[in-house]
């Protein structure tokens, strides 16, 4: 089964696919796209192009557990997948996977825009470890 995770942001969203078995995380990227109705336009080209069984959609919930404006906007691009693409939607608490990303981007030594392009997509990759990790 092939997973599908997503780091939704602003302007860029960090895209994680699983190998084929739905063991690990293999491919990430980023999509650059501010416009909401696009982006969900490319996330469902990319379910298709790859195979996707399951959609991981990152719910940046704040750190007492609550519901925020970020949360609300991952909310709606769900909305607008689920209009898209007819594979279930995992909604995934994301807490602290950026701040983990650029840990992990640190202490590999990674600098500059190449950083910021990057960061998305290794949140990504965490979101889908951890429900790949979560199913097994």
């Amino acid at each position: 089964m092939r997973v599908i995770a997503i780091d939704y942001g602003d302007q860029r969203t960090g895209i994680a696919v699983s190998d084929m078995t739905g063991t690990l995380a293999g491919e990430a990227f980023v999509i650059k796209e501010w416009d909401p109705e696009r982006l969900a336009d490319r996330i469902a080209a990319e379910c298709i192009a790859r195979g996707a069984e399951r959609l991981v959609l990152g719910n940046p919930l704040n750190m007492d557990g609550s519901s925020g404006p970020r949360a609300e906007k991952s909310m709606a691009l769900r909305e607008l997948l689920a209009e898209r693409v007819s594979i279930p939607i995992i909604m995934w608490d994301e807490r602290r996977t950026t701040v983990e990303a650029h840990g992990i981007l640190s202490a590999n030594d990674r600098h500059g825009k190449k950083r910021k392009e990057t960061v998305d997509a290794v949140a990504a990759t965490l979101i889908l470890e951890g429900y790949l990790g979560s199913i097994r």
